[in-house]
């Protein structure tokens, strides 16, 4: 702001006529005392240690223009006079008032708590002394924040009224008025290539069917600046070393709604490289380990993004060694005949640079134990650019936070240690929620819930559910403490018992009982690898009914521990009861950069279960889950984040124990797996033509994940899905067609089932909402011989997200 320059004007200004006059009426005399006349707020004290002259002192000229300006800069005085009373010094003051009160309205485009910070700055705030040239600054400061934000119809209104005892209150009414819009991008010079490709890039645009929601056709300076940027990029990434931008205008109609810019530029031609680009300088790593970073080689076309990541990529290898600024300067040659250009990379890599601390900011739940375990960046060791990038990474991917940026602070009075700040924002850790739920699988429940994945802070997982569904009842409490030890060996209990009728809610009747007890430990291999070993007792009550499938009925009969058969009416019931110890392992390799949205990266798990042999019921599973997040480095392309999932199911019974138990079996279809089809219905069909489930299965998905805005990236997400899955069944039970014949449930790629679709997830307080359209593109259609696919368009369902 110009108030220093103003506010020294108007001191000179002021003390002319005092300092003149003071001249003549004073004459050379020994100072015997200090009065000081017209103080109100501002102590005598005060005065006193601003004003340069002291009882005893001889007062001159020059002491006394030294003692005006001296009180004048201060800001506290309006008027400032000198007199002598015999050879006493008297000080006479006006004071400027004190703002008693300070108000801003209108204000929409620009935050008010970000105003009052700034106006304090400069001494506007209650409290303050009141200087009048100081809000004439702040009024043309305001009206320049608006013109930059393409607000040019702005008006800026201060108001100051006068209160008893000196005081003032001031009102700032701002009238934002409407953002011009662009209405016209032209670029002047191009031949080279399309006007529309050129535009396509840049973050200004024309108004388009979107700009009401991206605001992309309001005009900005900042948003200017850097679309010439693009621009230049856009031509040097293409070969045109020497393209240049001429000139941008900009031009705004007489109503100031609507903004027209021009842009001229000069294109210039296209340059190869010479030679493979050199490095030079206190290269500190092996050369051969820096050349193998280098993108730019002999015979290729200019690039400047070759040239900025081979810069980049050098620093980062620096880095990991300490030299976190180390800096690396591209120096170019370009020989306009031959139309090449030669490349040096000048790397001074300056000194090794120590952490001192690591903090966390913007942390209120979480412990700070709980989010150091995560660092892999040590105080007293040398920074690694890798080790704070894997900390980050590994701190985003804790599911109760939701964002993490860390920032490098060089120690004032030192070079070589630097302080590192991890700046976090929480996300919601737990769920409690208590009512009416639904999902397409299970139909209506009543239940009750507690999920914290952050219980007290501590990291630890705490959940607990109470379920009185209309297929299942289920009580369960399950406890994760992922650090027992300092190396990361991780413990969960599971405690539960549950009720079901029916698996889903198209699968034929039966009833299960089952008490379950559960211990896993996990290890880490590495930084992204983990096994898990686990031990669980269950006993389970299995029994049929009166309407159950002949596959079910025939199970129920030669499987079980111990059986019985009970009468019921004209009909029996067969059950069986089992005390199982099942026995699993497992291994897990997972480095996404998010564990509910993530963006890149890869999840691979492969489990396996096994009861022990002579239990009641003998069977294993197995299963492997692969995902992965990719871009493809094509333009625009890359803006939008790939993924692709399958997983594989496996089941096989062994010993006295005939074929998986139902409750065992692989479900597909629904919003978990085969989008567009009736969740779990997919596969085998049982005696009364119910979905029975599958002893293999295979499912999977490629989704594009579309651009959001940034401030729901973390918490909602839009994707273009395809699906595809099936439940096979190779074990012994017997499954017919719908006319009678033996149905073939064998392995067949062919008779897999696929879909296509869009689908919404939306992370709220009470869980993970997703909802999704799908068409089917392959389906068995209904005939007098085989079962038709139960096809469901739309499908939603709320679950945990922790």
């Amino acid at each position: 702001m110009r108030s220093g320059l103003v506010a020294s004007v108007m001191l000179l200004i002021l003390m002319q006529v005092p300092a003149r006059a003071a001249e003549d009426s004073l004459a050379r005399f020994t100072v015997s005392e200090i009065r000081v006349v017209g103080l109100e707020r501002v102590s005598e004290g005060t005065v006193y240690n601003y004003l340069p002259v002291n009882p005893g002192d001889e007062m001159t000229p020059t002491k006394l223009r030294e003692a005006l300006r001296a009180l004048y800069a201060t800001g506290f005085f309006r008027t400032v006079e000198l007199r002598r009373d015999g050879n006493a010094l008297v000080v006479v003051v006006t004071e400027r008032p004190s703002i008693d009160s300070f108000e801003i309205k209108g204000n929409k485009d620009i935050k008010t708590e970000d105003l009052t910070k700034s106006l304090r700055n400069v001494g506007l705030a209650q409290g303050k002394t009141f200087d009048r040239s100081v809000l004439e600054d702040v009024k043309g400061y305001l009206i320049d924040q608006y013109f930059s934000r393409g607000k040019y119809g702005v008006t800026v209104d201060t108001k100051v009224q006068d209160e008893p005892g000196n005081r003032v209150n001031i009102e700032i009414d701002i009238d934002e008025g409407e953002r011009a819009k662009i209405r016209q991008i032209s670029i002047v010079g191009n031949t080279k290539f399309k006007e529309a490709d050129i535009l396509d890039s840049f973050e200004l645009h024309t108004p388009q069917w979107n700009s009401w929601y991206k605001q992309n056709d309001r005009y900005s300076r900042e948003s200017l600046q850097g679309d010439l940027e693009k621009l230049k990029s856009f031509y040097q990434d293409r070969g045109y070393a020497n393209f240049a931008v001429e000139s941008a205008q900009v031009t705004i109609s007489p109503d100031k709604d609507d903004m027209f810019i021009t842009i001229s530029i000069h294109e210039g031609d296209i340059y190869k490289i010479a030679d493979d680009a050199k490095i030079a300088g206190n290269t500190i790593v092996p050369l051969p380990v820096l050349q193998q970073l280098v993108e730019v080689k002999k015979g290729q076309i200019y690039s400047q993004q070759a040239i900025s990541d081979t810069q980049k990529a050098i620093e980062n290898r620096l880095g990991q060694d300490g030299y976190a600024f180390a800096k690396v300067d591209p120096v170019e040659k370009t020989d306009d005949e031959k139309k090449e250009a030669a490349v040096t990379f000048f790397v001074d890599p300056g000194k090794r640079v120590y952490v001192r601390h690591i903090s966390f900011e913007g942390i209120e739940r979480t412990q700070d134990v709980v989010l150091r375990r995560e660092v892999t960046q040590l105080e007293g060791a040398w920074v690694s650019n890798i080790s704070l990038d894997l900390s980050k990474q590994r701190i985003q991917r804790l599911p109760y936070i939701e964002s993490v940026d860390y920032e490098k602070t060089k120690v004032e009075g030192t070079d070589d240690l630097v302080d590192v700040k991890y700046k976090i924002k929480e996300g919601p850790s737990a769920t409690l929620s208590g009512g009416i739920g639904y999902s397409e699988g299970t139909s209506f429940s009543l239940n009750g819930s507690l999920a914290d994945s952050n219980f007290l802070g501590t990291g630890q997982r705490l959940a607990i559910e109470l379920n009185a569904g209309h297929y299942a009842q289920v009580y369960s409490f399950s406890h994760t403490t992922p650090y027992i030890t300092a190396d990361g060996i991780s413990r969960t209990t599971n405690l539960s018992y549950t009720r079901q009728t029916q698996l889903t809610a198209s699968y034929s009747d039966f009833s299960t009982k089952t008490a379950l007890a559960g211990l896993d430990y996990g290890w880490p291999v590495s930084l992204w690898q983990s096994v898990h070993l686990s031990g669980t007792l269950e006993r389970v009550e299995f029994a049929t009914d009166s309407s159950t499938s002949n596959q079910i009925w025939e199970w129920a009969r030669d499987n079980g521990g111990t059986t019985y058969l009970l009468a019921n009416g004209n009909s029996y019931i067969r059950g069986t009861i089992s005390n199982l110890l099942e026995l699993g392992a497992s291994w897990s390799y997972d480095n996404r950069n998010n564990a509910l949205f993530a963006t890149y990266g890869t999840l691979q798990s492969f489990n396996l279960t096994s009861t022990l042999p002579g239990n009641g019921l003998e069977y294993m599973t197995a299963s492997y889950r692969f995902q992965h997040y990719f871009r493809i480095p094509v333009p625009l392309l890359d803006k939008v984040p790939l993924r692709i999932s399958s997983t594989l199911g496996y089941g096989r019974a062994f010993g006295n124990t005939s074929s998986m138990p139902p409750n065992r079996l692989w479900f597909v279809g629904g919003p978990d797996s085969v989008r567009g089809f009736k969740d779990s219905t997919l596969g085998p069909r049982d005696s009364i033509g119910n979905p029975y489930g599958g002893d293999t299965a295979i499912y999977g998905t490629a989704e594009a994940i579309m651009p959001t805005p940034t401030k729901w990236q973390t918490s909602a997400r839009i994707s273009l899905f395809y699906d595809f899955g099936q439940a096979f069944y190779l074990g012994n039970t017997l499954f017919r067609n719908k006319d009678g014949t033996v149905a073939d449930t064998s392995l067949d790629l062919r008779r897999l089932r696929s879909s296509a679709g869009i689908s919404l997830e939306w992370l709220a307080p009470m869980g993970l909402f997703r909802f999704s359209y799908a068409v089917p593109l392959s389906w068995q259609r209904a005939t007098t011989k085989y079962y038709g696919d139960e096809r469901e368009r739309f499908q939603f369902s709320v679950g945990s997200a922790f």
